[in-house]
């Protein structure tokens, strides 16, 4: 006998959960071994529940399914989660990366794929739908290229910067450094030109992930 593939599905449409157990019970080795319509019921049954795989919705009623990843993935004796979603949005597919999602499936594509995506992840792969690999790919490049932008910098002008990024003043700067508000002026104007921005909104922008 084929070992099954056990699934939850969270996911608040009744008509979206019907569809999607149908896809998967379509294979004998895949099971829907229970549907959820919420985070919090999700959650109360979760310590009986014995499921290799949970497809996550992220807009759901009450708690969000970033939010129930997170909260479950504190726990060692864990499914793998996978967010099952409409949301196409940078900062949501890395926000649930970073909550322990092991991939991002767009709704809406075929049901072979989807078929696909949920083997991958029981053989411990992270699928993502196209758009989402993208997304992804596009984000490491544009972070990669502003470290690298980033290196240019001199101390000196790290230390300007960091100071533009608390609020200062070019007067404020130029006596916390003990220098002239001309010295300040030229640094400032040589960090634009290195992270090739035009103000210091943009230029605080490039490190507001990193102070």
């Amino acid at each position: 006998m084929v070992q099954q593939i056990k699934v939850c599905l969270v996911e608040d449409d009744e008509e979206i959960r019907q569809l999607t157990k149908d896809v998967l019970e379509f294979k004998d080795d895949i099971i829907c071994v229970e549907t959820c319509s919420s985070a919090e019921d999700f959650i109360d049954k979760l310590p009986d529940l014995n499921v290799d795989i949970v497809m996550m919705d992220i807009g759901l009623p009450g708690m969000s399914g970033i939010d129930c990843v997170r909260k479950c993935t504190e726990n060692s004796n864990k499914p793998d989660f996978v967010m099952y979603t409409t949301h196409f949005d940078s900062q949501e597919v890395f926000e649930a990366l970073r909550a322990g999602a092991k991939g991002y499936i767009l709704k809406g594509g075929s049901p072979d794929r989807l078929i696909q995506d949920i083997y991958d992840i029981a053989e411990g792969g992270s699928p993502m739908s196209p758009q989402i690999s993208r997304l992804v790919a596009e984000s490491f490049n544009e972070a990669n290229k502003r470290n690298l932008e980033l290196e240019k910098l001199s101390k000196q002008e790290w230390e300007v910067l960091k100071a533009l990024n608390k609020g200062l003043n070019y007067k404020e700067i130029a006596a916390e450094r003990f220098v002239s508000t001309h010295t300040v002026r030229a640094q400032i104007r040589s960090i634009y030109d290195k992270l090739h921005v035009h103000s210091k909104v943009e230029a605080i922008k490039k490190i507001s992930n990193i102070v």
